[in-house]
């Protein structure tokens, strides 16, 4: 595993360089280019509003629902472009993967790192949001990266296993989409961890997508810091899944030039 990162950081401009062409294959022949990354969460967002504030309400602990939802879908929509770029990534360059020698694990790499550039971007109207609705900066505002780090380990641990299972068994193509959209209704983007039956809460949170949902909100939105029970699950789940996950992704990557 050591000798495996070793070797990754030293393919480090490799991964550079490929993070960018990703981000400018991604907009290409695009109008609108990099302004994508901004509209599908804002419009996500317009769209949530609009049905859970007046027609379905549903509570948002006294904050106001746009910041509410946008809030959950920063996180959001950077875990599921993550998904839905990084796992095709061997498979969409086959020449690559056959022909020359780098470690695989930069295609998937690469691709969650320029939808983080877009979780950036799409944070640039967050930060008008959060001054329109005067929310006070506080020090938990700190926890931020280590939030980020947390979920950069749980997409990893997803996205590294689930792109070589792909390579062997292509209907992991069809099933990502579907997998996504379950998840997202067994996230709180739309609605706070509070609906949730006692009963179920610990059920629920081992879904580390939980952990890490709320604890943006917490930090962000209501200045405190995020829940040990929830965010701790999140950590221990997010770690054990990119430690496997890689684990599982190099010992594939010899016989991924075979199956290509």
């Amino acid at each position: 595993m050591i000798q495996n990162l070793r070797d990754l950081y030293g393919h480090r401009d490799l991964l550079f360089v490929w993070t960018l062409r990703e981000i400018k294959v991604r907009y290409k022949q695009s109008l609108l280019g990099g302004a994508w990354a901004i509209l599908q969460p804002v419009a996500l967002m317009l769209t949530y509003t609009l049905v859970f504030s007046f027609f379905i309400r549903l509570p948002s602990g006294g904050i106001p629902y746009p910041l509410f939802s946008y809030t959950a879908l920063l996180g959001w929509t950077f875990f599921s472009s993550s998904i839905t770029f990084a796992v095709p990534s061997l498979v969409n360059n086959l020449n690559l993967v056959t022909k020359v020698y780098f470690p695989r694990e930069i295609l998937p790499v690469a691709s969650v790192s320029a939808a983080f550039v877009d979780f950036l971007l799409a944070s640039v109207p967050y930060l008008v949001m959060l001054v329109w609705y005067r929310v006070p900066i506080s020090t938990t505002l700190l926890w931020i990266p280590v939030l980020v780090v947390v979920q950069f380990a749980l997409i990893l641990g997803i996205v590294l296993p689930s792109s070589a299972v792909l390579v062997f068994y292509r209907d992991v193509r069809f099933v990502v989409p579907l997998v996504l959209q379950i998840w997202l209704y067994a996230t709180p983007v739309i609605y706070p961890v509070s609906v949730v039956p006692d009963r179920f809460r610990v059920l629920y949170a081992i879904n580390p997508m939980v952990g890490i949902i709320d604890s943006y909100r917490r930090v962000v939105l209501q200045g405190l810091p995020p829940s040990p029970e929830y965010l701790g699950l999140s950590v221990v789940i997010s770690a054990t899944l990119a430690f496997l996950g890689y684990h599982y992704f190099k010992r594939s990557e010899e016989n991924f030039a075979d199956y290509i």
